[in-house]
């Protein structure tokens, strides 16, 4: 594979608001910015040194995805993909945003990983066997590993750029935001994943968990935002190949978080450099969930 990964952007005509863990945020104007999907690739919340090439162009393909089939469920920050439509200023950063960027409105973030569950996998499993509750949500007894979850639950977590996101419940998530943003956050992120795994259930695939984001405009409309069910933000499973009871063969970064497992790290900074076959298999599985989901091939 002699594909280069981008690690990071350089626009010096824009400001940098942010550079997270894979995103860099850029303002354009009062009321716009740039998110750029860099090839980063972090895991148990630190930045691997070197990246995965097209990560940042299956993120933000399969987000434009989702964004347009959950249009009647609630409005996203999109204004446009088309770099041929962003401002004139943008324009000779072309090949640092092709198939890797998003116009967007400018929200307020609420500050909340809205994190929903239909199986019972990876941090929520372990929460399970040691209190039978994930994030103050009771569960039956006797459930196995990667099970599925009699309904799905909201196990909400805080948002870290740096460091790891903590496990809260909904009564901390109110505290946070208010109940009227706790309630529309939950029903809402109800609501996409049961049409999406529905969708992906056509597809033969299971989504097993995901996370969403949110933000509220001028006028306190709760919006979609950032990326939305992408092998970083969710568990993709074969359909064909589950089986309850053990972990899952899985088309994300899981595969990554298994190697590194393997190998004596910390899960502390310095990440270690990752081998040339664990990026390209991490790759591949990016790329096939895109072209399972989406049922198209990831211009690359």
């Amino acid at each position: 594979m002699t594909t280069t990964a981008l690690l990071a952007t350089e626009m010096p005509d824009l400001t940098l608001l942010n550079r997270g863990k894979v995103r860099d945020l850029y303002q354009v104007d009062e009321e716009r910015l740039l998110i750029v999907a860099s090839d980063r690739i972090s895991a148990f919340d630190v930045i691997m040194p070197n990246g995965i090439p097209d990560k940042g162009k299956v993120l933000t393909q399969m987000s434009l995805f989702w964004f347009a089939r959950f249009n009647g469920i609630v409005p996203n920050h999109l204004i446009t993909a088309n770099v041929d439509e962003y401002p004139p200023v943008l324009q000779q950063y072309r090949e640092q945003l092709v198939g890797r960027s998003m116009l967007v409105k400018r929200l307020q973030i609420l500050p909340i990983e809205c994190v929903v569950r239909g199986y019972l996998a990876g941090s929520g499993w372990k929460s399970y066997q040691n209190t039978s509750a994930i994030c103050g949500v009771r569960l039956p007894p006797a459930l196995r590993e990667s099970e599925r979850l009699p309904f799905p639950i909201f196990t909400p977590s805080t948002k870290a750029e740096i460091g790891h996101d903590l496990d809260i419940d909904i009564d901390q998530v109110v505290e946070m935001v208010g109940e009227t943003d706790a309630a529309r956050m939950r029903d809402i992120g109800a609501a996409l994943y049961l049409t999406a795994a529905k969708y992906a259930a056509t597809r033969g695939i299971i989504i097993a968990d995901t996370k969403f984001e949110f933000g509220l405009d001028e006028q306190d409309n709760i919006m979609l935002a950032d990326e939305v069910l992408t092998p970083d933000s969710s568990r993709f499973w074969d359909a064909a190949q589950y089986h309850p009871g053990r972990a899952q063969d899985s088309l994300d970064k899981q595969f990554l978080r298994d190697y590194l497992e393997t190998i004596g790290w910390k899960k502390e900074p310095p990440a270690p450099e990752l081998p040339e076959p664990v990026v390209a298999i991490t790759r591949e599985k990016y790329l096939e969930a895109y072209q399972r989901l989406t049922g198209e091939e990831l211009a690359v």
